[in-house]
């Protein structure tokens, strides 16, 4: 996949996720895995954790990073985000353009999300500029549901690429 293949709302995202070498990361509905492609390619001791509840998406993110798959660098899996929950060891975590966040109410997401991250850990929800709202229609609601479940240092972010809102456990 060459560079221009990546759409710049991805692109933007994992540069404002910023993983570092040793990073454990999860990504809440992964796609087609173009952002874990770059995710990974950023990763040398840490590892990923991609999700999707889509057959068609987990298989296309494999098949696209097989060599990161087979490296150990990500895992691929088909479940809904109840699934992961578990031990706090996730530096990061992030979900591009996954609706649920602002549309209903994501309180049990979001306490999932906070139990799976290290403490201090932090979650980006992400959403592509141009979309069918404004951004402040999408980034008050997953402010609010981010400080309702105790989320720290929440905060809006936005370029010409994408908004979102960020916040630490």
């Amino acid at each position: 996949m060459g560079i221009a293949a990546v759409p710049e709302r991805i692109r933007w995202a994992v540069d404002l996720l910023d993983p570092r070498p040793g990073d454990r990361i999860l990504e809440v509905g992964c796609g087609p895995g173009v952002a874990a492609a770059l995710v990974c390619a950023r990763l040398s001791t840490g590892r990923m954790l991609a999700v999707d509840r889509s057959a068609v998406a987990v298989e296309r993110t494999t098949r696209r990073n097989a060599d990161h798959v087979a490296a150990g660098r990500l895992e691929v899996r088909r479940c809904t985000l109840d699934e992961v929950d578990g031990e706090r060891s996730f530096d990061a975590a992030f979900a591009v353009d996954v609706n649920l966040f602002w549309v209903r109410d994501p309180a049990a997401e979001l306490q999932v999300l906070r139990r799976t991250l290290r403490p201090g850990g932090r979650l980006h929800v992400l959403y592509g500029a141009g979309g069918p709202t404004t951004a402040d229609r999408i980034t008050a609601p997953v402010a609010a549901a981010l400080h309702a479940q105790g989320f720290r240092g929440v905060r809006t972010v936005g370029s010409e690429a994408g908004t979102g809102v960020v916040g630490d456990a």
